[in-house]
């Protein structure tokens, strides 16, 4: 306010409202038996599914973000989808339809290493 002068009560409820958003985002994710699932709290209301059988290849990745998605929250970019609340490591899985998905997270490879044990059982 010191350098742009007064700002207007709708402009302050606006930008407190981004915020509280902002930093209520949490990215749940789950490895089950029948697929992967991931809830981006308060953005989605229930899990998306990635079932095995769409699951060609996965991979744990460090990726740029800014550069790659455009930032942080649900992304898209062609032919790719990318779920991250924050940092620059996740795993990289290649769909069977040719759409990938990054899934951040803080361990990537505990993430792989449970998607191997569930899967292969």
């Amino acid at each position: 306010m010191l350098v742009l002068g007064p700002i207007s009560w709708g402009g302050l409820i606006v930008i407190g409202a981004t915020a509280a958003l902002l930093y209520s985002l949490r990215l749940q994710t789950e490895v089950r038996a029948d697929g992967i699932y991931i809830k981006m709290w308060p953005l989605h209301r229930s899990f998306r599914r990635i079932t095995w059988s769409e699951i060609e290849r996965y991979e744990p990745r460090q990726y740029r973000p800014l550069r790659e998605f455009g930032g942080w929250g649900i992304r898209w970019a062609p032919g790719k989808l990318a779920y991250n609340v924050s940092g620059n490591r996740g795993v990289w899985i290649e769909r069977t339809n040719g759409r990938a998905v990054l899934i951040g997270s803080k361990r990537p490879e505990d993430f792989v290493r449970a998607i191997k044990e569930v899967s292969e059982s």
